[in-house]
């Protein structure tokens, strides 16, 4: 039986940058994945013209990895505490309802705070108990360029307990990054072409082959 995944993302680029890969990956041994994006480049921060072309981005990101199902909460981004605690956990519980996956990739609580909110909420929805009994496991991805600002031994540390092979889908994962012209940037940038495949490159030597997508498990059932 096919697992259904669902990737939360806290803004567009998140989930190619985390799990492109992973994603291309499920879909090419037939998993439906869906992408739930809970906030973006919205008023009063940025202009509603620059959330819309992230969206537009997002869809042909997604489309090349093949995500059967794109979800936008259309939050502000960077304004996630604004939102009562029970009613962002809540919109984020009834999309996992909606998705009924088998598989959450969320994201890691890192230096960006819509992560860390979003995490929070994440882990409220895939609780073992009710919606989230069925889940078989939840992992949470790494993000250029946040994950790796957090504070040492301040902040949690990102260390992987699994390593996904995406050696044959690290080109889809480029191409689908490039779709995000408006989030990318030139090497150095973090989240620059070459700083993305350095990672992925850096990964996969990690568990013994070309390229990979690190996670850190936090509940898997077998």
């Amino acid at each position: 039986m096919p697992d259904r995944i669902l990737v939360i993302a806290p803004h567009p680029d998140d989930e190619i940058l985390g799990v492109g890969g992973l994603m291309a990956k499920h879909v090419e041994a037939g998993d439906p994945v869906t992408v739930l994006t809970v906030a973006g480049h919205r008023p009063p921060l940025y202009t509603e013209e620059t959330y819309q072309r992230t969206v537009s981005e997002a869809r042909a990101a997604h489309a090349i990895v093949g995500v059967t199902k794109s979800v936008f909460l259309d939050l502000p981004a960077t304004m996630l505490g604004a939102e009562p605690v029970h009613v962002l956990n809540k919109r984020i519980v009834d999309a996992v309802r909606d998705a009924n996956p088998t598989v959450v990739l969320l994201p890691f609580p890192d230096r960006h705070i819509d992560h860390r909110l979003v995490f929070d909420a994440a882990m409220v929805a895939t609780r073992p108990v009710g919606i989230g009994r069925d889940l078989r496991l939840v992992a949470a991805y790494e993000t250029l360029s946040e994950t790796h600002w957090n504070a040492p031994h301040i902040e949690p540390n990102f260390v992987p307990t699994w390593v996904c092979d995406i050696s044959e889908q690290v080109t889809k994962k480029i191409i689908a990054l490039k779709c995000y012209e408006s989030q990318i940037s030139p090497f150095p940038g973090p989240r620059s072409v070459e700083a993305v495949l350095a990672l992925a490159a850096f990964r996969g030597t990690q568990a013994g082959f070309a390229h990979g997508e690190a996670l850190h498990i936090i509940r898997m059932r077998t």
